[in-house]
């Protein structure tokens, strides 16, 4: 059996997300698109409906798909509705791109224990939603913040974890 999975996800910007989630243990590549939306083959400038998603690929031997929900839950403010920072738009709403039951189960017990935490100022309006294509962006929005390193991002580790 393979170790090697991937997770969908959408946070706000996926430049920032990108920037934290590339170096953490057992991640082995990220790739920044659209994902969820009305069109196929997106562009930045013609996305409708897709949010601003990150496609993880990992090693579960290293990582599990709880893990990584639980940093994406301390990086990002999963308590606004389509928002982050200065950004507004369901571009860059709260979304976990659900592939299986598992992954379902898994996403409403990390938010159940996030919610209880009380550590977010409200509830948590993360969208479950189901895998749908992931349209790889752009090559200048891939890496951006490697290539930009003083360029914008609203993210940030704001807890240690809730697990």
């Amino acid at each position: 059996m393979s170790t090697i999975k991937k997770a969908y996800i959408a946070g706000g910007c996926f430049w920032g997300m990108e920037d934290l989630f590339r170096v953490r243990p057992g991640i082995i590549d990220t790739e920044v698109g659209y994902i969820g939306g009305e069109n196929e083959n997106p562009t930045y400038k013609y996305h409708p409906g897709h949010a601003e998603g990150i496609e993880l690929t990992y090693k579960s031997d290293v990582t599990s798909f709880r893990e990584i929900l639980d940093y994406f839950f301390r990086i990002h403010n999963p308590t606004t509705v389509d928002r982050q920072g200065n950004d507004r738009g369901s571009s860059y709403r709260s979304a976990i791109f659900i592939q299986n039951e598992e992954d379902q189960k898994i996403a409403e017990e990390v938010i159940a224990i996030v919610n209880k935490s009380g550590r977010w100022d409200g509830d948590i309006v993360t969208t479950l939603e189901p895998f749908a294509p992931f349209w790889q962006a752009e090559p200048e929005h891939q890496d951006y913040l490697v290539k930009h390193p003083d360029g914008y991002t609203c993210h940030f580790e704001r807890f240690d974890t809730f697990l």
